[in-house]
């Protein structure tokens, strides 16, 4: 097959979750098939050595844009644009004249079989219901965040404006699932949730992946009580989870185990965040180029997110890397685990502290949910079993 895969927003570095899910099955598609990937950089991306670290791709077809920065005059723009529109934010910010001619062009001269709409913000520049089917690759139910967002959130200005955007981003993946040929979720409760968005729409889960090669055991010794997240800080969920965590459940820790430390793993902490952090005594790394050294040193790695969708990658690196995870019920929503056998799921402060101190004090369990969690990725979960999923549901649309 001839594949165009529409990202937008540059695919390196690899410091997301959806950048590592899509490159993963993007290299394993390439082995089998010819790939054209049409993808977009900012002023501070350099598009060569993006395609570069992409060259598996047959072709790599990169526009520059300028997505405006959270708080900017040019956002502020845009957002009041968008609420004249029936777009979400979201998809209204990415959507642009000149992306729609490339893709309309690509799928012109490329002769290409299929078309994947990589997140809502691509599919909004696609065009759905002709010659070439699309598949919709969903790596969120977007509105399910904005929804809770809205449920969180205690300015009332703020949860107004929340509830029109998980609203028309609702409407916006309804529509988009029913007219794409198939969409392609990330776990089976947000497959379910789709298709009862969507009735009638053709919607199938593939699971998350990890690769085990990379994200595996390391020598390094532990430091006693050394908690670690990763994520990407400047996405709203992880920065309200970690703020919640300091003000409320690290503290609890810390009144049983006072040498608590926690490293925060992740690009773009906010000037709220730093605050918190100094007040509260967490580290903050940024970007780093490689999180493995702070997951082999932490004796606990935690996931204490209250929003968001999809599943978390991160998960499944720490599990890779035998680390014992402490997470609430959204944190490990998707996810194919058994708490009490391959994590530890807790929501509230109390009880997630609990959970925490209860492994900081007991290496021999800590050395156990490892194991199970290296077991279960290695077995099920390394990417190209993924990829291959990934590849029968490409080959079942085309050959119908």
């Amino acid at each position: 097959m001839r594949i165009l895969w529409v990202k937008l927003g540059a695919l390196w570095p690899l410091n997301t979750g959806g950048r590592i899910r899509t490159f993963n099955i993007l290299q394993e598609l390439a082995r089998q098939h010819r790939v054209v990937l049409l993808t977009t950089h900012g002023p501070d991306e350099d598009p060569q050595e993006s395609a570069r670290r992409l060259s598996f791709c047959e072709e790599v077809v990169s526009l520059p844009l300028a997505v405006p920065k959270h708080g900017s005059l040019a956002f502020l723009r845009g957002l009041g644009a968008s609420w004249l529109s029936p777009l979400p934010v979201d998809v209204h910010k990415w959507r642009r004249k000149a992306l729609r001619r490339t893709v309309q062009e690509l799928l012109r001269s490329r002769g290409v079989d299929l078309c994947v709409a990589d997140f809502p913000n691509a599919a909004g520049n696609v065009p759905l219901g002709g010659k070439v089917p699309v598949v919709f690759f969903d790596h969120n139910v977007e509105y399910l965040v904005w929804q809770r967002l809205r449920r969180t959130e205690p300015r009332l200005h703020r949860r107004l404006l929340l509830e029109l955007e998980w609203r028309k981003m609702r409407r916006f993946e309804r529509r988009t699932c029913a007219g794409a040929q198939l969409t392609l979720a990330v776990s089976e409760p947000d497959r379910a949730l789709l298709e009862e968005t969507a009735p009638g729409a053709r919607v199938r889960a593939i699971p998350t992946g990890v690769d085990t090669a990379y994200f595996s055991p390391r020598p390094e010794p532990e430091q006693p009580g050394a908690l670690v997240f990763t994520g990407s800080m400047d996405w709203y969920p992880n920065e309200d989870g970690i703020l919640h965590f300091a003000e409320h459940t690290l503290p609890l820790i810390r009144q049983q185990v006072p040498e608590t430390q926690v490293t925060v793993v992740g690009r773009d902490p906010s000037p709220r965040l730093r605050t918190a952090a100094a007040r509260a005594g967490l580290r903050l790394t940024g970007t780093v180029d490689d999180v493995r050294p702070y997951v082999a040193e932490s004796a606990v790695y935690v996931v204490p997110l209250r929003v968001g969708g999809g599943t978390r990658l991160k998960i499944f690196e720490a599990l890779a890397m035998a680390k014992p995870v402490v997470s609430t019920t959204v944190g490990a929503e998707g996810l194919p685990l058994v708490p009490d056998q391959h994590f530890i799921q807790a929501d509230d402060p109390g009880a997630f502290a609990g959970a925490v101190v209860s492994l900081l004090q007991d290496p021999a369990r800590r050395a156990a949910l490892g194991r199970a969690g290296r077991d279960l990725v290695e077995q099920q979960y390394a990417w190209p079993q993924i990829a291959r999923q990934f590849e029968a549901a490409c080959r079942e649309v085309v050959s119908t």
